[in-house]
C-alpha cells in the first residue's frame, strides 16, 4: 500500500513531466527563440523525461524521448537527436507500442537523419513513418502527424 508521502510524489513527478513538456512546446513553437531559450529548451525537455522515468509508463517515456529528440533536431544537433530517435523507437519496440506513437519514432529518425545529412537514411524512415500513419486510428491524431510529418521535407 502506498502511503500518502508516495502518492505526492507521484503527483509532484506527474505535474512538473506536464509542465516541462509544455513549457519546452511553447518554446519550440516560438519563431524567435533566444540562445538562453534554446538551452532551457533543452533542459525543461530533459526535465519533463526525466520526471516520466520516476513514475511514468513506456508511452510517456517514449514521448519524452521524442521531444528531446525534435529539440536536438529543431537547433540542428543532430547527433543528439539520433540519439533520442533511437531510444524512442526502442520503446515502441520493446513494449509494442504502435498507432501514433510508432509513427512519430519513425518521424523522428527521419528528421534527425536529415539534420545529419544522411539523406538515404532520412528517407527511408520518413517512409516507415507513412506506412505507419495508416496505423493511425484516429483521424485527426493521423492528420496532425502527417502535417508534422510534412515539416520535414521543408
Amino acid at each position: 500500500m502506498e502511503t500518502v508521502d508516495e502518492k505526492g510524489k507521484e503527483q509532484w513527478h506527474k505535474e512538473e513531466a506536464v509542465s516541462n513538456f509544455n513549457l519546452t512546446w511553447d518554446l519550440i513553437d516560438k519563431v524567435n527563440r533566444s540562445k538562453e531559450e534554446d538551452l532551457l529548451m533543452i533542459h525543461q525537455a530533459h526535465a519533463s523525461r526525466f520526471h516520466w522515468g520516476q513514475i511514468g509508463t513506456p508511452i510517456e517515456l517514449a514521448r519524452g524521448e521524442w521531444q528531446i529528440s525534435r529539440v536536438y533536431a529543431l537547433l540542428q544537433m543532430g547527433e543528439s537527436a539520433l540519439y533520442h530517435a533511437e531510444m524512442c523507437l526502442g520503446y515502441c519496440e520493446e513494449n509494442d507500442i504502435g498507432d501514433f506513437d510508432l509513427a512519430f519514432a519513425y518521424e523522428a529518425l527521419a528528421r534527425a537523419y536529415k539534420v545529419s545529412k544522411f539523406k538515404t537514411m532520412s528517407e527511408k524512415y520518413y517512409d516507415l513513418a507513412m506506412r505507419a500513419a495508416d496505423d493511425i486510428e484516429k483521424p485527426e491524431d493521423r492528420n496532425h502527424f502527417l502535417s508534422e510529418l510534412g515539416t520535414i521535407k521543408d
